[in-house]
C-alpha cells in the first residue's frame, strides 16, 4: 500500500498542524509515502533529509486549482498510490473526486479544530459538506470537534478520532528546568507555568487577574507565563498595575527545542481557557495540557472545546468550572499548591495516562488503521 499525502502544513514551516503532519509520516514505513506540500524556507535541506519522496509545488500556499489536482494525479498514477491522505482536509480535500479517478481508492482527510468554526458558517459549511463526501473518512481530534462537525455533514462519510500525539520521549519527568528557573529567578519557589500563545482565548489573562489572590495563600509561588502573542503587550501592563513584577514573569517567545525544560520548570501547569467571539474561538483539543502531563505535572484546564478531553478530573488535574473567574481559577491553582505530594501523584498519573493513550506509538497504529481499505 502506498499513501499520497497532500499537504499545504509540512515543515519546516512551523506550526501545529505541519508537527502533527510529520509526526504521523515518520511513524509509516518510508517506502509506503510520497508527498506533495508547498514551499517554505529551507525546504529543499529539510527534504534531502527524509527517507520518503516530497515534491513541492512552486508556491507558498498549496491550494486545490486545477494545477495542483494535476500534480497530484501524476504523482498517484507514477507512483503507484492506492490510498491519498489530506493533512487538512479544508480546502485540499475537494482533490478527491480527481485522484478517485485517477485510481486512488481509499481517501483520508484529517480536521484540526478550526472547520469547527466553518460549520457554522452555511456557505462554509456546505464546502466541508461537499469535502466530507468524497472521502472515505474524516478525521477529528476530540469527541468535541466531532460532536459539531457531526449534524453539519450529515453522515457524508465516515468520522473517525484522530488526534495528535505526545512525543514521551521528549516531554518527560526526567527533563531538567533547573536553568529555566536559573534563568528567570525563581529558585526554591512553587512555579505555576503556562505555555501557550498569548491570546485571550488561552487565559493568562485571567491568571494574572487571579494571581493575588494565589500570592495571599502561598506568597512565595511564581507564575511563568512562556509564549509570545498579541496579549504580551497588555499582559505586561496588566502585570506591571498590579505591582506584580517580582511573582509573575513573561519570557516571550520560545524555541520548541526549549518547552521540556520549560515545562519542568513548573510545579503545576495551568491554562484556563475559554471559549470566545460565539463558538468561533475555541480550543479543538489542548496538546499542551497533555504535554505538560507527559512531564509529570498536574494540569488546571479550561472549559473550551475539547481541553476537558485531556484531563482526568481528579485524577491527573481539575478543569475550571468558570475559567473566566479570576476567584475560579485561582482557587483550583491553590489547591494544588496547597498539598505538593497530591500535586505530584497527580502528575505521575498524568504521565501514565499519556503513555497509554496519548502517545506517537498509539496515535499510529490508529493512523494506520485508517488508511487501511480493509477497515472501511
Amino acid at each position: 500500500m502506498r499513501t499520497l499525502v497532500v499537504t499545504n502544513d509540512f515543515p519546516p514551516r512551523q506550526g501545529g498542524i505541519q508537527t502533527f503532519v510529520a509526526a504521523l509520516l515518520a511513524r509509516r514505513p518510508p517506502d509506503s509515502l510520497v508527498v506533495l506540500a508547498s514551499r517554505s524556507p529551507g525546504w529543499e535541506e529539510y527534504d534531502a533529509a527524509l527517507p520518503y519522496p516530497v515534491v513541492r509545488r512552486p508556491t507558498g500556499m498549496l491550494l486545490p486549482t486545477p494545477a495542483t489536482a494535476r500534480a497530484a494525479t501524476d504523482l498517484a498514477r507514477r507512483h503507484g498510490c492506492d490510498t491519498a491522505f489530506f493533512g487538512a482536509a479544508a480546502p485540499l480535500g475537494l482533490l478527491a473526486p480527481a485522484l478517485r479517478a485517477a485510481g486512488v481508492g481509499h481517501l483520508v482527510g484529517a480536521t484540526h479544530g478550526h472547520e469547527t468554526g466553518w460549520v457554522a458558517l452555511p456557505g462554509a459549511r456546505q464546502l466541508m459538506r461537499r469535502i466530507a463526501g468524497g472521502l472515505d473518512v474524516l478525521t477529528h481530534i476530540s469527541e468535541y470537534t466531532r460532536q459539531r462537525l457531526a449534524p453539519a455533514l450529515g453522515g457524508a462519510t465516515r468520522l473517525a478520532q484522530l488526534s495528535p500525539g505526545v512525543d514521551v520521549e521528549l516531554f518527560t519527568p526526567d527533563a531538567d528546568g533547573t536553568a529555566v528557573r536559573r534563568r528567570y529567578g525563581l529558585g526554591d519557589a512553587p512555579v505555576v507555568v503556562c505555555v501557550s500563545r498569548l491570546v485571550r482565548r488561552k487565559g493568562q489573562d485571567v491568571l494574572v487577574a487571579g494571581w493575588p489572590r494565589v500570592l495571599a495563600r502561598h506568597p512565595g509561588a511564581r507564575l511563568l507565563l512562556v509564549g509570545g502573542g498579541p496579549l504580551e503587550g497588555g499582559l505586561r501592563r496588566a502585570v506591571a498595575a498590579a505591582g506584580l513584577e517580582d511573582s509573575v514573569v513573561l519570557t516571550g517567545a520560545v524555541r520548541p527545542e526549549e518547552l521540556p525544560e520549560h515545562y519542568a520548570a513548573g510545579d503545576v501547569f495551568a491554562m484556563p481557557c475559554r471559549t470566545r467571539r460565539g463558538g468561533l474561538d475555541v480550543e479543538g483539543l489542548g496538546m499542551v495540557y497533555l504535554e505538560a502531563a507527559a512531564s509529570g505535572r498536574p494540569v488546571v484546564a479550561g472549559t473550551s472545546g475539547g481541553a476537558p478531553e485531556t484531563v482526568r478530573e481528579g485524577v491527573t488535574g481539575h478543569v475550571v468550572a468558570d475559567p473566566r473567574s479570576p476567584d475560579g481559577v485561582a482557587a483550583t491553582v491553590n489547591h494544588l499548591l496547597d498539598d505538593p505530594d497530591r500535586a505530584r501523584a497527580m502528575g505521575a498519573a498524568g504521565r501514565a495516562w499519556v503513555e497509554q493513550r496519548w502517545s506517537w506509538s498509539s496515535i499510529a497504529a490508529t493512523f494506520a488503521t485508517l488508511l487501511d481499505p480493509a477497515q472501511r
